[in-house]
C-alpha cells in the first residue's frame, strides 16, 4: 500500500465485510520511519512513538482505524471478537460520556476517562453534586451523541497552544495531565467528537454510533489525585459492549455475582463475621467457617511437608529495629501499625512473615549441601489499610499469610521455581480452579534507580522465571516495570465460575533482604556466598482465598470442604435412635455430621439443611431402620432413593479421597 494508506483502506482492500467489521488495528513497526512523506509529519511521528516507547519498546500498539501509516508496519485488524476492542469500545463510550456531562452541565471540569476490566468511568470536578435524576439524564443525553454518530477524530497542537486554551477554561485537571506527560515543544495529541474535544492518546472506535449498548451504572467520590488534600471529584461509573445481548448478560452475570456475595452468604451460612466493638478489618471464624479453616490449612500443611518444606512459627510483634534492618519502617511504614512501647524497646505488629523467617535462616550457619531451605508458615500478619479499603475478607487488617521462604544457591533457583509453580497448580486443581492466567513482571532497565540487585542478578532471575514458566508449558503475558524494586515476580491469577480474575499465588524474587540481613552459605569452592532468596504464597492469604471459595461455589462447598457434610431427619421422634446409631456410624467414619432431633416435621427439616447448602441430607423412618439404610437426597439432584449406610459411607469416602466437586 502507499504511504499515507490507513488500516480501514487496507480492510477495504481485503473485505468489504472486513472494513465494516473492523474496530481498531494493532500495528509493529517493521524497520524504521519511511523516508518518504515523512518530513510533512516527523514531529506528529515523534510525539506518538514518544507516547508508547515506554509502555513498550517495540512499538506494537494500537491505532484508529484512519491513522495513516508513514512506516512499514505488521497490521492486525481487530473486530468486535477481540477483548482489546472492546477496551477500545469502552474508552470511546467514556468520551461519550464527558460529551453528555458537559452539554448538560458546561460549568464541569474534566479529569480522564479510561477503560476498566468491567466498564469505564470519567472524573468531573463540579461544586454540585450530581442526583441521581442526573445520571438518568446524562444516560439519556448520551443516547443523543451515539445517535449523531460523530465521527472520532484524532488532531495535533502545539503543547504550548493547548495548555493555554485548557488553562484558560480553568480545566485545571487537564493542565496537569499535558505538564505531566509531554514535553515543551512537543505536538499534543487530542481528539475530536463534533464540538467535544479532548486531551487523549486513544485510539477510539470510528465514531459515536459505534457505542450502542451502554448503561451508566453508579456514582462514587474519587479525590484528585488520589489526595485527601485536594478537591473531591465526581466519578460516574458505566459499561459499554458491542451488543445488547453481551450487556443483559453482564448485568445478569451482576446479579449472580450478588448472590455470591461471600459477605452475604457468610451471615446467612454462619460462616464468620466483623464485630464493630472489635474493630473494622478483623475477622471472626465462627464454628462452621473455621472448620473449613482447618480443612484448608491441614490440606496446605500436609502439602508442605510432602514436597519438602519445614514449618516453623514466628512472633506476631518484633522489636521495631528489626524492621529497619528489613527496610519495612522506611518503605513499608505507612502500611503497619503504630509502634507500642514496651519495657525494652519499641515493638510493631509483623505485616510479613519474611524477615522472621531470614532470622531462623540465619540462626545457624549454613552450607551449599543444606540448601534449599524452604520455610513455611501460615503466620497472622497484620497491615493498615485504610478504612474505605476494606472488603469482607477479601481485603483485611488482620489475615493469615501461607507464606514460605526458600533459600537457595542461583544453579538450584530454576528447579525451585518450577516446583513453586506446580504447588500453585496443585491448590488450583485441588480446591476446584481449572482455568488460570500467568503474569511476569519484569524491570524496567531503563529506571535502572528504581531498583535494588545488580544487572547481572536481574537477568538471572528474569531468565529463571522465564525458564521455569516454558519447562511447564504455561502461556503467560510479560508486564514490563511492574516487578518490586526487589525482583521480578509470577503472579498466577485464578479464574472463577463466573469468568472473575483473582490475583492470589505469587512467587517472587528477592535480591533485597539477603543483602540487608548479610545471609551466606559456604560454598563448594570453601568461600561464602549469598544465598538467592525466593518468596512464595499460594492461597495469599486464606483470608481472601476463602472469600473467593464461597463466592466460586456460592456456598455449596464440595463434600471434603463443607462444614456439615451430612445431615440427618428422623421422620418422627421414634426413629431418632436409629438416627443416633447412624450419626455414631459415620463420625466413626470421620465424617461431619449434624443430626436435627427436633419435634419438627421432616420437610421442614430437609429445607433447614438445604438452606446450609449440606451436600448430603439422609431420612429415616421405619423401612430405612428396617434395612439398616438411609434415604439419600442429594445437594442440586433432590431424592436419590434408599442406599445401606455401608453403600453410602463407601461412596462419600471415595468422595472425599478423590476432593470431587461432584457429589456423585
Amino acid at each position: 500500500m502507499p504511504a499515507g494508506s490507513t488500516p480501514l483502506d487496507i480492510a477495504k482492500s481485503i473485505s468489504p465485510r472486513l472494513a465494516s467489521a473492523a474496530v481498531v488495528a494493532r500495528i509493529r513497526p517493521l524497520h524504521g520511519l519511511a523516508a518518504s512523506d515523512a518530513a510533512a509529519s516527523a514531529q506528529e511521528a515523534e510525539a506518538e512513538a514518544a507516547m508508547y516507547s515506554a509502555e513498550n519498546p517495540q512499538g506494537e500498539r494500537l491505532v484508529d482505524l484512519d491513522a495513516p501509516l508513514q512506516e512499514d508496519v505488521a497490521i492486525e485488524l481487530l473486530t468486535e471478537k477481540d477483548p482489546e476492542a472492546l477496551k477500545v469500545l469502552r474508552h470511546s463510550a467514556a468520551h461519550v460520556l464527558a460529551t453528555a456531562v458537559l452539554e448538560l452541565f458546561p460549568e464541569t471540569k474534566l479529569g480522564h476517562g479510561p477503560a476498566t476490566d468491567t466498564g469505564f468511568f470519567y472524573d468531573f470536578y463540579r461544586p454540585t453534586p450530581f442526583t441521581p435524576e442526573d445520571l438518568k439524564k446524562i444516560e439519556e443525553k448520551m443516547a443523543e451523541v451515539v445517535a449523531r454518530d460523530e465521527k472520532f477524530v484524532r488532531e495535533w497542537e502545539p503543547r504550548e497552544a493547548g495548555l493555554a486554551r485548557f488553562k484558560a477554561d480553568n480545566d485545571f485537571m487537564k493542565v496537569h495531565f499535558i505538564e505531566r506527560f509531554t514535553k515543551p515543544g512537543e505536538q499534543i495529541s487530542l481528539y475530536r467528537n463534533g464540538a467535544f474535544v479532548d486531551f487523549c492518546r486513544g485510539p477510539h472506535v470510528p465514531s459515536t454510533g459505534r457505542v450502542k449498548a451502554f448503561k451508566v451504572t453508579n456514582l462514587a467520590g474519587a479525590y484528585w489525585l488520589g489526595d485527601e488534600k485536594n478537591p473531591q471529584l465526581q466519578r460516574v461509573y458505566g459499561t459499554a459492549f458491542f451488543s445488547k445481548k453481551e450487556l443483559d448478560e453482564h448485568f445478569a452475570r451482576l446479579e449472580e455475582a450478588a448472590r455470591r456475595d461471600h459477605r452475604l452468604l457468610g451471615k446467612q451460612l454462619d460462616l464468620f463475621s466483623i464485630q464493630e466493638l472489635a474493630g473494622a478489618g478483623l475477622i471472626f471464624w465462627h464454628p462452621k467457617g473455621a472448620i473449613i479453616r482447618k480443612v484448608m490449612e491441614d490440606w496446605m500443611r500436609e502439602e508442605c511437608i510432602r514436597r519438602g518444606y519445614d514449618l516453623v512459627y514466628t512472633p506476631h510483634v518484633m522489636r521495631t529495629e528489626l524492621w529497619k534492618v528489613s527496610g519495612h519502617e522506611g518503605f513499608y511504614a505507612q502500611n503497619m501499625f503504630t509502634p507500642m512501647e514496651l519495657d525494652d524497646a519499641d515493638y510493631r505488629l509483623k505485616p510479613m512473615n519474611c524477615p522472621g523467617h531470614i532470622l531462623i535462616y540465619k540462626n545457624s550457619p549454613k552450607s551449599y549441601r543444606d540448601l534449599p531451605v524452604r520455610l513455611a508458615e501460615l503466620g497472622n500478619v497484620y497491615r493498615y489499610e485504610r478504612s474505605g479499603t476494606m472488603h469482607g475478607l477479601l481485603r483485611v487488617r488482620g489475615f493469615t499469610q501461607d507464606d514460605a521462604h526458600i533459600f537457595c544457591t542461583p544453579e538450584q533457583i530454576e528447579d525451585e521455581v518450577v516446583a513453586c509453580i506446580d504447588f500453585a497448580q496443585a491448590v488450583l486443581k485441588t480446591f476446584g480452579f481449572s482455568e488460570f492466567k500467568v503474569e511476569l513482571s519484569t524491570w524496567d532497565p531503563k529506571d535502572r534507580k528504581s531498583y535494588a540487585g545488580s544487572d547481572d542478578k536481574w537477568e538471572l532471575a528474569i531468565r529463571s522465571l522465564e525458564k521455569a514458566l516454558q519447562r511447564k508449558g504455561i502461556t503467560y503475558k510479560t508486564i514490563p516495570g511492574e516487578a518490586a524494586f526487589y525482583g521480578p515476580k509470577i503472579d498466577v491469577k485464578l479464574v472463577d465460575v463466573l469468568g472473575r480474575l483473582w490475583q492470589l499465588s505469587t512467587v517472587q524474587f528477592d535480591f533485597n533482604l539477603p543483602a540487608r540481613f548479610e545471609l551466606e552459605y559456604v560454598g563448594e569452592d570453601g568461600e561464602r556466598h549469598q544465598p538467592v532468596m525466593v518468596h512464595r504464597a499460594l492461597f495469599g492469604s486464606v483470608e481472601r482465598f476463602f472469600g473467593v471459595l464461597i463466592e466460586h461455589y456460592a456456598g455449596a462447598f464440595p463434600l471434603w470442604l463443607a462444614p456439615v457434610q451430612v445431615g440427618l431427619v428422623p421422620i418422627s421422634e421414634r426413629h431418632v435412635e436409629y438416627a443416633k446409631k447412624v450419626q455414631l456410624q459415620l463420625q466413626n467414619a470421620g465424617l461431619r455430621v449434624e443430626l436435627d432431633a427436633r419435634n419438627e416435621k421432616m420437610n421442614a427439616k430437609i429445607r433447614d439443611f438445604t438452606l446450609q447448602k449440606v451436600p448430603y441430607v439422609l431420612v429415616m423412618g421405619d423401612k430405612e431402620a428396617e434395612a439398616g439404610a438411609v434415604s439419600v437426597r442429594t445437594r442440586g439432584k433432590g431424592d436419590q432413593g434408599q442406599m445401606p449406610v455401608d453403600a453410602f459411607l463407601t461412596q462419600a469416602a471415595r468422595l472425599i479421597t478423590e476432593r470431587s466437586t461432584d457429589l456423585t
